[in-house]
């Protein structure tokens, strides 16, 4: 009789797994990260079959001391990963049952790799997302500081890259909070449907052994169990989530990215990076590349792409289990690893910026930034603000011809647009009475930027 390569075969196959299938089919190779997981499940069920008397007290003690001696190998890098053996489950089972015996072919009892694995990608999940919104409140920690040191920091706002109104560097770094705080909100919501225990579904229909699914579940800091057993081995809705979370994430680190390479350009030099964030040119002596940002404004592009990738994975399959879905953790450890990697740069490069402050305000005085605060003004001479608006507008148009800044031209020149001008409009017209002006929750005024990173910043303290 031919032996089985793999725990797993059993006595069903007459023959060996063709080589190539068996690699093919292999997915050692990558869900071996799981193992800390695995063994916490293991154990974990291994407990609960003690209590219900499915395992001698004895025979928990070896499995449990068993998997704990194999972490320990694996942790120390003394561990063989065999392709026979499939995965992460059968290698661990596998080298369970060499160093204990028969005992630790016990251990699988009452459950199935179904239902195993989506316990192993939850709990795994569960960790990551944990670090990741520790990363994340790193990086809203950094940007509120930076906030408040920049809250008098005057620069131009844009709508269409072109200079709309004058606003604080202190209020746009909060505008990146505000993106981020959203992101750690939806993180936090997805956690709650990860941590939830699929264990003791078994295959697909649940098992014949009188196991507590409760127990298990509160072992391993589950919330509590799934409801349906069907479910609970299919469903990957779970990763799908975290996926769409993570391209919420990176879009707006994207984002971030790409006001952060205009702004080190020569044309904005509104900031400098340090210079161990960037790069230089294998040719072009001068240049310093802001390589961070663009890369992470790249990753954007792959972790879109695994999100597409689960979502098409899973589109058409029949309830229950398919070996489909053994091609879901490869999109979701790479997302995790770039997401991860991402929001690491941002914490360390955030607080390192190093703002130009006079150019920025140089650039604020350019482009007529505070036309909008001189038809405020004309409105509340009496002007309606259509009337306002063309006034406004004669007046820009001279400034160009003549290349004067608004806050440049003098009285005389100001009131052969309206009488209604008056020497306090010089009040409005100036940069710091301009962003002054915005004095009201959520505007740009100094004041109000204090005041609202102070916020941030009890929130971040609240999350513990």
């Amino acid at each position: 009789m031919t032996q089985p390569t793999s725990l797993s075969s059993g006595g069903r196959f007459s023959e060996p797994t063709d080589a190539f299938v068996e690699a093919f089919t292999a997915s050692v190779n990558f869900d071996q990260r799981l193992y800390r997981q695995d063994i916490q499940g293991s154990i974990a069920h291994a407990t609960m079959l003690a209590k219900v008397g499915v395992l001698t007290d004895m025979e928990r003690d070896a499995i449990i001391q068993g998997l704990k001696e194999i972490e320990a190998e694996i942790e120390k890098g003394d561990f063989t990963w065999s392709v026979e053996q499939e995965d992460v489950h059968m290698n661990i089972e596998a080298a369970l049952t060499a160093k204990i015996g028969i005992t630790g072919k016990k251990l699988h009892t009452g459950r199935s790799r179904n239902d195993q694995v989506a316990t192993d990608i939850r709990l795994y999940l569960r960790d990551e997302m944990d670090r990741i919104g520790a990363e994340l409140t790193r990086l809203q920690k950094g940007l509120t500081d930076l906030a408040v040191k920049e809250a008098d920091t005057i620069m131009p706002g844009f709508t269409h890259l072109q200079t709309a109104q004058p606003v604080t560097f202190g209020h746009h770094l909060l505008a990146w909070n505000e993106m981020l705080q959203r992101d750690y909100e939806r993180l936090e919501d997805a956690r709650k449907r990860v941590n939830l225990s699929p264990l003791g579904a078994a295959a697909l229909a649940g098992t014949t052994y009188p196991i507590d699914r409760l127990q298990t579940a509160e072992l391993m800091g589950f919330a509590g169990p799934t409801e349906n057993s069907l479910d609970s081995v299919s469903d990957r809705d779970f990763a799908v989530e975290f996926c769409s979370f993570a391209s919420l994430l990176l879009m707006h680190l994207s984002r971030m990215s790409e006001e952060l390479i205009l702004w080190t350009s020569a044309q904005f030099n509104f900031i400098d990076l340090p210079d161990r964030f960037c790069t230089g040119s294998s040719i072009m002596p001068q240049k310093k590349n802001p390589d961070v940002p663009e890369l992470v404004r790249g990753k954007t592009g792959r972790v879109y792409g695994h999100l597409m990738s689960l979502l098409t994975l899973m589109k058409s399959q029949p309830l229950a289990y398919n070996k489909d879905n053994q091609e879901d953790k490869e999109p979701l450890f790479d997302t995790l690893d770039t997401v991860q990697g991402c929001l690491r740069a941002f914490a360390d490069m955030i607080p390192a910026i190093e703002p130009k402050r006079d150019s920025m305000r140089e650039a604020a005085r350019r482009g007529f930034a505070t036309a909008t605060d001189l038809a405020d003004y004309l409105v509340r001479k009496g002007l309606p603000f259509r009337d306002a608006h063309e006034v406004v507008g004669q007046s820009v148009a001279y400034g160009v011809r003549e290349k004067k800044d608004l806050s440049d031209m003098s009285l005389e020149e100001l009131r052969q647009f309206s009488d209604a001008i008056g020497e306090d409009v010089f009040d409005v017209l100036t940069l710091e009475g301009s962003v002054a002006a915005r004095n009201h929750l959520g505007g740009t005024a100094p004041d109000q930027v204090r005041a609202a990173a102070k916020r941030a910043q009890t929130r971040l303290r609240q999350r513990g």
